[in-house]
């Protein structure tokens, strides 16, 4: 999915004229939100200041009450299934009509020239950075952006930036964080609330 704008020339039978405008985004990232009403409006309100152009969600929303606020952002929203996703089918009900995306574990986006790759995770903490520091070897990716740890982590391998915002929710580490992401220069930022 190319999130820039191509504008063709045309003549009567040929291109005469192509040109990208190019279009990076400000990412505002977040997994593992658990139901945690209280920590979602949170995290959406220090979204809504950053004025992300695009959430992404990595995972184990839960409950479609709790996508329902999600979705209420103003921004292109891609969220994943995780392995603890409830109502699938009203989940991707809710995304369809508010024109968000709902995709499995595992999703390739395309910002401009910027390849980002989306995973949930799977099996335990080890086998998903084992799995995330795999796919980063190739370098195929210029961001690799995963959840399912509960754990924020930001490091490189191979060119490739690796970052899990952590949890939402903050049951498991007792900590609440969410991750922005600027696609124009890769700077990013994990902000604790």
């Amino acid at each position: 999915m190319m999130l820039g704008i191509v504008y063709i020339t045309y003549t009567a039978s040929k291109i005469v004229q192509k040109h990208t405008l190019v279009v990076y985004m400000i990412l505002g990232i977040m997994s593992d939100s658990h139901d945690n009403l209280e920590a979602i409006l949170a995290a959406l309100n220090i979204f809504r200041h950053e004025n992300v152009e695009m959430l992404v969600h990595l995972g184990d929303i839960i409950s479609p009450f709790a996508f329902m606020r999600i979705v209420e952002l103003p921004a292109r929203i891609i969220a994943l299934l995780g392995n603890n996703d409830g109502d699938i089918l009203s989940l991707r009900e809710i995304a369809l009509k508010a024109g968000a995306m709902i995709k499995q574990n595992i999703y390739s986006l395309s910002i401009e020239n910027r390849r980002i790759l989306l995973i949930h995770g799977f099996g335990t903490a080890e086998q998903t950075k084992e799995i995330v520091e795999s796919i980063a070897s190739s370098g195929r990716y210029d961001a690799i952006l995963y959840g399912h740890t509960h754990r924020s982590n930001v490091y490189s391998i191979n060119g490739t930036l690796i970052l899990n915002p952590g949890e939402v929710c903050g049951y498991l580490t007792g900590r609440r964080s969410i991750a922005i992401l600027d696609t124009l220069t890769m700077e990013y930022r994990v902000v604790e609330f």
